[in-house]
């Protein structure tokens, strides 16, 4: 799949080469309720919750949609070609004063292993780093979450600390590895992204 594909003419910042980010619809909720019964991704995103009726995820989702932005903290959802929802991802701790962010990302179970989540981080970094003028991503992962320790080795972050203990599901204690990207490391690692598809489309095999 490429961004050739029919559902994604033209160009936009939020669109990359599988899938494009966009803002949450009421009729979302649906997916929304769908995270809610998949234990391990509760846990990956936090801790196991009490089951939700539908319908208050249809009254959380359609607040949702309708709250306007008053500050850098926000929810897209992460779809395909197919507009197909595979995932979303959110900004939080968003201080512009010293340009440090935040975010959350999850893909969901059938969707997983396609590269979704790296490149909705990779297309929320871009327009953090390269709009709004951020300077520093900081994210947390549990130290049981083997898949979102090797997205964010895969996207140039460092180790920079470990909270020992931090959180607790399925009945253990659990640490917490922090990671590390500047703006600079990013667009460092874009660049080599660039060269390394422009050497692999003009040396022949």
């Amino acid at each position: 799949m490429t961004n050739t594909d029919a559902s994604f003419v033209g160009h936009s910042l939020w669109q990359g080469e599988r899938i494009r980010l966009r803002a949450v619809e009421p009729e979302d909720w649906t997916v929304f309720a769908a995270w809610n019964a998949e234990d391990d991704t509760e846990r990956n995103l936090d801790f196991l919750r009490f089951p939700q009726s539908h319908d208050a995820v249809r009254r959380w989702v359609a607040e949702l949609a309708a709250r306007r932005p008053t500050t850098d903290e926000y929810t897209l959802l992460i779809e395909t070609a197919e507009d197909v929802v595979a995932g979303g991802i959110a900004t939080h701790h968003c201080d512009r004063r010293v340009g440090g962010w935040s975010y959350g990302v999850n893909v969901l179970a059938a969707h997983r292993g396609r590269g979704y989540a790296t490149e909705a981080v990779r297309l929320l970094a871009r327009y953090m780093f390269g709009e709004l003028r951020y300077q520093k991503l900081t994210v947390g992962v549990d130290a049981f979450n083997t898949p979102s320790i090797r997205l964010h080795e895969r996207l140039g972050f460092q180790p920079e600390g470990r909270l020992r203990r931090f959180g607790f599901s399925g009945g253990h204690y659990h640490d917490l590895l922090i990671f590390g990207l500047t703006a600079e490391e990013f667009a460092l690692a874009e660049t080599h992204r660039a060269d390394t598809a422009h050497t692999s489309e003009t040396t022949p095999i």
